[in-house]
């Protein structure tokens, strides 16, 4: 098939590369969202798969919007089977939906019908779940609500931050869109609805999501770093400054400390929660790069009876 392909983040990559490389279809075009400022001098970046398809020879599309004329045009002239893609950024309008034979077929990093939105790993770390997955499904005007093509499934494992997790979805999934396009030239995949039961929803996660609740268990303080790492950052405050969480680990053994309270070791930090404490392992204070806790403890010299999180 003919296609082009939506997307814009790094983890949209490997999918494009695996397209790429397929000896039965052609990546005519790569949709992507336009430059944005970057960096201390917030100079104009293009987006990882615009570099990427640069570095291929293949044309990028940059539309302001995906209903711009300009854009609609391009794409009725390319005149592509299918449009495979991954985290684009952007809402698909109907009049686009409509151009591909085939339609614009998603790669979504949940277990559909779980977790529909814009932020499904960090939400599925945040729950506690012990599966997720990726899953392909061709895109509708609704949210994430599809018929679904294929499913991988991926173990979480006690230790994986969003990134972790997305990335070994990211190359998980590369392969299962992939099999999907084949599956569609050769009539040989058919997409099946979405059950109405089980339906969840993971938007956005906001800075206020990622703030620490330490009357919370140290178990959902733990879900809460893991699923905000690496963004937007789980934080707390610190003598009224915004303190980032970068690593921390739950510590059963200590058990004696209030919400919030800081106790200071030679070499270790922990702070007290709604259960048992968790040890701090690595921090960024405002302004600063990121440091060992103990070394921040250190510097700051943390006084008797001091507090994460209050105001």
């Amino acid at each position: 098939m003919k296609l082009v392909f939506a997307g814009t983040p790094e983890v949209a990559v490997p999918a494009l590369d695996a397209l790429i490389a397929s000896d039965r279809h052609e990546v005519a075009a790569v949709v992507t969202r336009p430059d944005a400022p970057a960096g201390r001098g917030r100079r104009l970046v293009a987006s990882p798969v615009a570099e990427r398809a640069a570095e291929a020879g293949i044309e990028v599309l940059k539309p302001a919007r995906p209903r711009d004329e300009d854009f609609l045009a391009r794409l009725r002239e390319i005149a592509p089977d299918c449009c495979p893609v991954v985290a684009y950024g952007a809402l698909l309008p109907k009049v686009a939906l409509d151009i591909p034979a085939h339609g614009w077929v998603n790669l979504h990093f949940s277990l559909l019908p779980a977790w529909r939105g814009a932020a499904p790993v960090q939400h599925a770390l945040m729950a506690g779940d012990e599966m997720t997955g990726a899953s392909t499904f061709l895109i509708e005007e609704g949210l994430d609500s599809g018929p679904v093509y294929g499913v991988v499934t991926e173990a979480v494992r006690p230790t994986d931050t969003s990134g972790d997790l997305l990335t070994r979805l990211a190359f998980a999934g590369s392969g299962l869109l992939a099999a999907t396009m084949d599956g569609i030239e050769d009539g040989t995949l058919t997409a099946v609805p979405q059950p109405a039961e089980g339906v969840t929803l993971a938007p956005k996660i906001t800075v206020e999501d990622a703030r620490i609740d330490w009357t919370a268990p140290a178990l959902r303080v733990d879900r809460v770093v893991r699923g905000c790492t690496p963004a937007p950052g789980a934080w707390t405050l610190f003598r009224g400054e915004r303190l980032k969480l970068v690593q921390a680990v739950p510590a059963p053994g200590r058990t004696e400390l209030a919400p919030g309270e800081l106790a200071v070791g030679k070499n270790d930090v922990h702070v007290g929660t709604g259960s048992h404490a968790v040890e701090l392992l690595w921090v960024q204070a405002q302004g600063k790069k990121p440091m060992r806790a103990a070394d921040w403890a250190r510097g700051v010299r943390i006084g008797a009876g001091e507090r994460l999180g209050a105001d």
